[in-house]
C-alpha cells in the first residue's frame, strides 16, 4: 500500500471515529486579530519517492492573521521541480482539534513547469497549524494532480513578529 493510501485511510478512520465527538472539535471564534508571522520555506515528504524530487523547499514568506479563523499569506520558495515558485492566498481554519487549527490554504501558485507552463494556478490545500507563543508550524497535505504536481506532506516553520 502506498504511503498516501495509508494516510488517507487513517484520516478517514479518524474522521469517522470523531464524527459524533462534538466536544473533540471546537469552532474557532472569528474575532479580529493582528499577528504578523515570518514563514520559512517547506520540508516536503513526497508520496512519489522515485522521481528525484526536491524535498528541501527553501524560501521565505509572510503570514498576517487578521482574525481567529483567517490569515493572508504570501511567499517564495524553491519547488519540488527545483524552480522558484510564488504563492499568495488565505488560510481559512474555522476549527481546532485541541491546540491544532484545522482548515485549508486557498491560494494561487506559479513556477511548476508541468502546470500551465510555470504560470499561475489556484489550489486548495488541507492545512493544519500549531502555534505556541512566538513559534508555529503549518502542515499542508498536497494532493497529487495527474503528472503535473507531486503530492506530499509539507511542513513550514514560522516565527511571530507581533
Amino acid at each position: 500500500m502506498k504511503p498516501y493510501h495509508i494516510f488517507a485511510t487513517c484520516a478517514l478512520a479518524l474522521a469517522g471515529a470523531c464524527a459524533h465527538a462534538d466536544d473533540l472539535f471546537t469552532k474557532i471564534a472569528a474575532d479580529p486579530k493582528s499577528e504578523l508571522w515570518i514563514d520559512s520555506g517547506f520540508a516536503t515528504y513526497h508520496f512519489d519517492h522515485d522521481k528525484n524530487l526536491n524535498g528541501g523547499n527553501r524560501g521565505i514568506g509572510v503570514e498576517y492573521r487578521f482574525s481567529g479563523t483567517m490569515a493572508a499569506a504570501a511567499g517564495r520558495f524553491v519547488n519540488s521541480d527545483r524552480y522558484y515558485s510564488n504563492y499568495a492566498g488565505v488560510l481559512w481554519q474555522p476549527y481546532a482539534l485541541g491546540p491544532v487549527r484545522l482548515g485549508a490554504a486557498i491560494a494561487a501558485f506559479d513556477g511548476y513547469p508541468k502546470m500551465r507552463d510555470r504560470g499561475w494556478f489556484p489550489a486548495v490545500i488541507p492545512t493544519f497549524t500549531y502555534e505556541y507563543q512566538r513559534v508555529g508550524l503549518n502542515v499542508g497535505v498536497i494532493p497529487t494532480y495527474k503528472d503535473r504536481l507531486y503530492g506530499g506532506i509539507s511542513v513550514q516553520l514560522k516565527v511571530k513578529l507581533f
